[in-house]
């Protein structure tokens, strides 16, 4: 079946070029999207379906950054544009980019360099 003339389908496209681009990040919850698109501050949808997908889902929603996962079993059009509704919400958008500034502030990278040279 062939996507609707206005949905554009990628095989794959670089986190760091899309997430800016983008109002709100939906996606399957696995642990380097859900950093990436936090890192860009946007608020973030998760519809997880297996493993660390369904934590990674309800830490977004505890930090505030996004509404409570939608599980992919139960996603339909209604839920998801709900859930989109949820995370353009002015509260989550703050919090969003206020944890997207923390995290890219946060010299982790270079920490970790730092005590493998000292060890």
């Amino acid at each position: 079946m062939e996507p609707a003339a206005h949905i554009h389908v990628l095989d794959a496209v670089p986190h760091d070029w899309l997430f800016p681009c983008v109002s709100a990040v939906v996606h399957h919850g696995g642990s380097g999207t859900t950093h990436e698109g936090l890192r860009w501050g946007r608020p973030t949808v998760i519809c997880p379906l297996f493993a660390d997908q369904p934590f990674f889902g309800w830490q977004v929603a505890q930090a505030g950054a996004g509404p409570a996962p939608v599980p992919q079993k139960k996603l339909n059009a209604d839920r998801l544009a709900r859930a989109l509704e949820q995370a353009h919400a002015p509260q989550i958008a703050a919090r969003a980019a206020g944890l997207g500034q923390a995290i890219r502030t946060e010299p982790g990278a270079q920490d970790v360099a730092g005590l493998i040279d000292r060890l």
